[in-house]
């Protein structure tokens, strides 16, 4: 029989997102609310001053086509609008009347979440957003790619090593 392997890094953060966003949903509906959990790192982007996808990337820390491809299911949901730059490749995105309201009816729900984390954090007894910023920042400096290749080059001249 053969043992079972723990799932890797990458397996446990898409598992742990799962989670969190299946839990966000379920009160979402609770709420009454058609509301997607991807919607909020736009919105609290916009809040926070972020008035073009490439402000939102920025404050979100997820990628341009995902904010983008957000952006656009946003719009056509009537949450938030696209008013044209001089520049005919910017677009500033601005809420809309329904896309304020909404923001109303999730604040609470917003710093209930955040309380709900810290508790999480204390109960596992690790600052689980801490040690992701950590960790986001370390891969910014050095990739994983970077990280990968550098190991693979030093197992390589390992090996070379040992065989001499």
């Amino acid at each position: 029989m053969s043992e079972k392997k723990q799932p890797g890094l990458g397996e446990l953060l898409r598992y742990v997102n799962e989670l969190v966003e299946h839990g966000a949903q379920h009160h979402y509906q609770q709420m009454g609310l058609d509301y997607r959990a991807r919607f909020t790192p736009v919105l609290r982007a916009i809040q926070a001053g972020a008035s073009t996808v490439t402000q939102i990337t920025a404050h979100s820390h997820l990628t341009q086509g995902a904010i983008s491809q957000t952006v656009g299911q946003m719009e056509s949901e009537g949450l938030i609008a696209r008013q044209r730059q001089a520049d005919a490749r910017m677009s500033r995105i601005e809420l809309t009347a329904h896309g304020q309201q909404l923001i109303a009816r999730l604040e609470q729900h917003w710093a209930t979440t955040f309380q709900v984390i810290e508790n999480l954090e204390q109960e596992i007894g690790y600052p689980l957003c801490q040690a992701l910023q950590h960790a986001a920042r370390a891969l910014e400096q050095k990739g994983f790619a970077q990280r990968l290749t550098e190991l693979k080059l030093n197992h390589c001249a390992g090996k070379a090593l040992n065989e001499q």
